[in-house]
């Protein structure tokens, strides 16, 4: 049997904590730089995985397929493709980052650092399961240490905001688990056993209105994961709550569980009910994009502003998976990684000033860049990067994802491309507002720079904005074979026809 590289990256993070528990309090002073330093060997066996994948391969590679409980067939099953294989690296990367960025937490110091490695296990359980079950297991694993981030190093209203998130997001796993023990009993009819085998339930013939009823329980518990407009409200509580750490994760990676999930499985197990609901869910994305640039316009706190510009863009998202195209789902897997960079990157800022000034209201700022350059050059740098400036790691995603939405429903995509606009104008008037001119609060005047610390938490991010904007051919194609197997399928099972441009009148026909 091939070395089980993928179980090592999953328990690696579990293992670190236990090691990190078990420290005498008189090793307080080493317990995050260790932690720092330890949660590299994630990252490193991440590397290994990204340097030996095939990018030519389309389907799951470094399997790993023990059964756990026979009669069920329930496995410890897992696997990596061009979809996951991206979002496995991104998440490896944050924890370290997100841990050298929470050096201020003072209580519950052991804790936090085990509730941030627990998560990391779950999230890289979430996005290489290949058994339901498990998946399900891991999606809920993560819940547990996102509520005690919130809750207990949160702000002021951090228990409203974490009960709020855990409520959300129980009703969705009830509805999840709901389809999944759906699938098995369907599986057990057809095939003689129960299963939760993901290619196995691949198989099975699900009429066209049970795939709606199992499509709905799954996009339901995404949406609410991703957050979809209607069941975004939990979001902008969490993350203006949350500690800087747990609004770097939370945007960065907790989100693309909905839509990793709307992908990896309504997707490929739901065919007929996603070329149905395809329309509604792309006006759904749409609608999230508007409304989320609007609201982050007016607001006055500046991690809220954030917050709500992360209901747009993962609005991007959800409409490039729905467009069900090449471009539309490429752009909307490379946008999952772009957006966690980006806005994860605006949330280490938001904190580097919360912790100076303990103010999140934009009017109480002015003047910054006279008194905080290299954070004003950072700031203005991330937010470029936002709003999907050509040459950093914003603008690959989105015009994708706005190229492939347009062969599909080109009214949609129109309207979608209003929101690039609108985030220029949430982001540049914030930062016109909280750099420019002079000074107008004296307890402004006394702030001090980034330090080292801060400066190394950021570069890290900063080169990959400008690599994967400058050079992100190596991503898209490790993930176009993934996503054109998705394609494939739904092609293969449904009267679905991929559209695609064939020439400049199509274009300018919107692929009709």
């Amino acid at each position: 049997m091939d070395f089980p590289v993928i179980a090592l990256l999953v328990l690696l993070p579990s293992g670190i904590a236990v090691v990190i528990a078990a420290l005498p309090q008189r090793t307080r002073s080493l317990w995050f730089p260790l932690a720092i330093a330890l949660s590299a060997l994630p990252l490193a066996v991440a590397g290994y995985i990204m340097w030996e994948f095939d990018a030519v391969d389309g389907g799951f590679q470094f399997t790993q397929d023990i059964s756990w409980f026979g009669p069920w067939d329930i496995a410890w099953n897992v696997g990596i493709d061009g979809i996951s294989l991206f979002l496995v690296v991104l998440t490896t990367i944050l924890f370290p980052i997100s841990l050298a960025a929470s050096m201020n937490i003072t209580e519950k110091v052991k804790l936090y650092i085990v509730s941030l490695l627990i998560l990391e296990t779950g999230l890289l359980g979430v996005f290489v399961s290949l058994d339901l079950l498990l998946f399900f297991v891991f999606f809920e694993i993560v819940l547990v240490p996102m509520y005690f981030l919130i809750g207990l190093w949160g702000s002021k209203n951090r228990v409203y905001a974490a009960v709020k998130f855990f409520l959300y997001t129980a009703f969705g796993s009830a509805l999840l688990l709901s389809g999944i023990i759906g699938l098995a009993v369907m599986a057990r009819d057809q095939l003689g056993g129960f299963s939760f085998d993901f290619n196995t339930l691949l198989t099975l013939e699900i009429s066209s209105s049970a795939q709606l009823w199992f499509f709905l329980a799954f996009a339901i518990a995404f949406a609410i994961k991703v957050p979809l407009f209607p069941l975004h409200t939990w979001l902008p509580d969490a993350h203006t709550e949350a500690p800087t750490a747990g609004s770097v994760l939370l945007a960065g990676v907790l989100l693309k569980l909905g839509t990793y999930g709307l992908l990896r499985f309504n997707l490929t197990l739901f065919p007929d009910a996603s070329v149905r609901l395809a329309p509604w869910l792309a006006t759904l994305a749409v609608i999230g994009i508007i409304y989320g640039a609007a609201v982050a316009i007016v607001q006055p706190d500046v991690k809220r502003l954030v917050a709500y510009s992360s209901v747009s863009h993962l609005g991007f998202i959800v409409l490039g998976i729905f467009a069900m195209t090449t471009q539309g789902l490429q752009g909307g897997v490379i946008q999952m990684i772009n957006h966690g960079l980006t806005t994860g990157a605006l949330f280490l800022l938001v904190g580097m000033i919360y912790e100076r000034r303990h103010t999140r209201l934009i009017s109480d700022y002015g003047g910054l860049a006279k008194v905080m350059p290299i954070y004003a050059g950072f700031f203005l740098f991330t937010a470029f990067a936002s709003i999907g400036l050509p040459g950093l790691n914003g603008f690959i995603g989105e015009f994708k994802v706005l190229l492939g939405a347009y062969l599909r429903f080109p009214v949609l995509a129109i309207i979608a491309a209003l929101g690039v606009v609108l985030a220029a104008v949430y982001l540049l008037w914030a930062y016109e507002r909280m750099f420019t001119g002079p000074v107008t609060n004296e307890a402004n005047a006394g702030l001090r720079d980034l330090n080292g610390r801060e400066i190394a938490v950021l570069v890290p991010m900063a080169v990959l904005i400008v690599f994967l904007g400058i050079y992100p051919k190596p991503a898209l194609d490790r993930i176009e074979p993934a996503v054109d197997r998705i394609l494939d399928r739904i092609e293969a099972v449904t009267d679905y026809e991929v559209p695609e441009f064939g020439s400049t009148a199509d274009i300018a026909g919107g692929g009709e």
